[in-house]
């Protein structure tokens, strides 16, 4: 049998890692996650709270205007939103022993970027870009599923081409709302309205690498 070069044998080598890195970080990836829906310790359902009652999303995730991550509510925000109105629920035990002990809940995270990314929820939200861009109608989800791909492409596509993601800060957490049904606005074609939302807050989104991987 013929033997390979020596500089042959080191290039298959290396293709042969590369190769299986490509697939471990693959298997655990967001591109493959749509879909993606686990069962949580506490059964929340956006749907009920959000689309039912009403709530903003920034009830719980207080910090999704001024900081890169969104946050997760502490058990006494829960507790003092409920108050004694259905705390004995067997569904509630667990936000019950975490008010008790002090321990936060183990929430199962959903939307998990690779560790190399940077993501700053408080820069998209000043610029317009709502949470249903990114989380898709979670007012009618009774469990928060991702519906979005994340991925680096996904991302650029949206840097390159903003308009018809833009809305007006106001309208960040209304996540059904349509500008065609909105007499305040006088663009009722999404591209028309977020050309001139770029205009007015200079949005230039960059594509450099940096920007995402510090």
């Amino acid at each position: 049998m013929e033997r390979l070069p020596r500089h042959a044998g080191r290039s298959l080598a290396i293709a042969a890692v590369c190769a299986v890195l490509l697939s471990c970080r693959g298997g655990s990836s967001p591109e493959t996650k749509v879909g993606y829906a686990p069962a949580q310790p506490v059964a929340f359902s956006h749907a009920a709270h959000v689309g039912g009652m009403g709530m903003d999303c920034r009830q719980c995730h207080a910090t999704v205007e001024t900081a890169a991550r969104a946050g997760i509510p502490p058990t006494s925000v829960c507790v003092d939103c409920h108050g004694g109105m259905g705390m004995d629920l067997p569904s509630l035990a667990p936000v019950r022993q975490s008010a008790d002990t002090g321990k936060a809940i183990r929430w199962v995270r959903v939307h998990d970027l690779p560790e190399d990314v940077f993501f700053d929820h408080g820069a998209h939200v000043a610029r317009g870009v709502s949470c249903v861009s990114c989380h898709g109608r979670v007012d009618q989800m009774e469990r928060i599923a991702q519906v979005e791909t994340l991925s680096m492409a996904w991302c650029l596509d949206c840097h390159r081409d903003p308009a018809p993601r833009l809305r007006p800060r106001q309208f960040v957490t209304q996540l059904g709302w349509d500008p065609a049904q909105d007499p305040t606005i006088d663009e009722k074609d999404r591209r028309a309205l977020g050309e001139r939302l770029m205009r007015e807050g200079d949005i230039r989104p960059s594509t450099d690498c940096s920007t995402c991987h510090p």
